[in-house]
């Protein structure tokens, strides 16, 4: 039987809305690490000021953005492989083959990305994940919760053991450690002048660090937590949370709950590493979890919020444009990182480590307001964004339709 992808008319709206609120909240703390060291993402006293407004930028990004919005990218990744695979079912096709074939083509251009844009790329990272949780796919949605937290707290207890053992880990190690955490001047310069000059010389550090993303990282931390997050995605779906089934009631509790417990973790998480002055010791293990699992509570707190705005005020630009957004993500996604390479990196304007933290939002709201009017225009004219259209195209070995009839 041919398969084809997904029509308009079979979107879930509240999915599209939510994956476009999802891709433009992300680029909120991708750009710290595409304009700054990458020690300045983890770390803020690494590199750059941090007084006055900047401070304040750091702060607010910190509490609303970090890690919260990806949290809500990784659960919608996992709803969206329940509803391919349904959909594939329903069709009477094999829909593990066609899973596993979207998800290599999904893998070679995660890996380009990574290699010849930006090493903090993760598509690499679903990807992989992919290839496991889908066989969980079929599971109750209390054994898909309970097996996604089991997952979410493995790479948790490395982080505890690692923080409590740090005063029997060799020294040699520990100078490592520091180095990652708070590198020495001359660190610092050779990765601002490689970003700031030629396009292969980006490569010294751009090899090296998308490697250890896709392997040590991924097995320590973010494949942990990234297939966690999918399961969670999953139960989720079953249960109707992310297409907009539940009462205004529901929403509602759902998003005083998340934001309140999450908001008050991480808070108080930023107070206690500003009280530790950020060292290595403690906020790169141990006051890194307040972060870790304070923002899975802010993320369901956004998607309750988003819920019930979605119930409240069905229509209107915003709506409209988010829905865009979400349906055009891998591009946006994609572009985003296109766009920010094109201005910090040396192939570029080479402002790398010019701009600061206010600046940064600055050009954050800028690509906000390009994809939010360029994206609603692009679907009105065409079925997929440009990525989604190679994407799908691959996917089922045959160029699809592009151009809407009527564009």
């Amino acid at each position: 039987m041919k398969t084809s992808p997904t029509q308009l008319s079979e979107r879930i709206i509240s999915l599209d809305i939510l994956r476009g609120f999802a891709i433009l909240g992300i680029l909120i703390m991708n750009i710290q690490s595409m304009s700054m060291i990458g020690a300045a993402y983890l770390n803020p006293t690494a590199y750059g000021d941090l007084t006055g407004i900047n401070k304040i930028v750091w702060i607010i990004s910190h509490i609303v953005a970090d890690s919260k919005f990806m949290t809500i990218f990784s659960i919608l990744f996992g709803a969206g492989i329940i509803l391919f695979t349904d959909r594939l079912k329903v069709k009477g096709v094999k829909s593990l083959n066609i899973h596993y074939r979207r998800t290599f083509w999904l893998l070679v251009i995660g890996l380009l990305h990574a290699y010849l844009l930006w090493y903090g790329d993760i598509l690499v990272s679903y990807a992989m994940a992919a290839l496991w949780v889908v066989l969980l796919r079929k599971k109750k949605p209390k054994t898909l919760i309970i097996v996604g937290f089991i997952f979410i707290s493995v790479a948790s207890v490395f982080y505890f053991l690692t923080g409590f053992s740090m005063p029997y880990i060799p020294e040699a190690s520990r100078i490592g450690m520091m180095e990652g955490w708070l590198p020495a001047a001359e660190s610092v310069s050779r990765e601002m002048n490689l970003y700031s000059g030629s396009y292969s010389g980006q490569m010294e550090i751009r090899i090296p660090e998308s490697i250890k993303m896709q392997t040590f990282l991924f097995f320590f931390h973010i494949g942990w937590r990234t297939s966690g997050l999918m399961l969670i995605g999953m139960a989720l779906y079953k249960l109707g949370i992310l297409s907009a089934q539940k009462s205004k009631t529901y929403y509602l509790k759902l998003s005083l709950i998340g934001l309140i417990i999450g908001y008050l973790i991480v808070g108080f998480g930023v107070y206690k590493n500003f009280d530790h002055n950020f060292s290595m010791e403690y906020s790169f293990f141990l006051g890194s979890q307040f972060n870790y699992w304070g923002s899975i509570f802010v993320a369901l707190g956004y998607i309750g919020l988003v819920m019930l705005l979605i119930k409240s005020y069905k229509k209107g630009w915003l709506a409209n444009s988010l829905q865009a957004v979400g349906q055009t993500a891998l591009s946006n996604y994609l572009i985003q990182t296109i766009i920010c390479t094109s201005i910090f990196y040396g192939h570029g304007l080479a402002l790398f480590g010019k701009v600061d933290r206010l600046e940064q939002i600055l050009i954050v709201f800028g690509i906000w307001i390009l994809q939010l009017i360029i994206s609603p225009i692009w679907i009105r004219n065409f079925k997929f964004g440009p990525f989604e259209w190679l994407w799908r195209s691959l996917t089922y070995w045959k160029f699809q339709p592009w151009k809407r009839e009527n564009g």
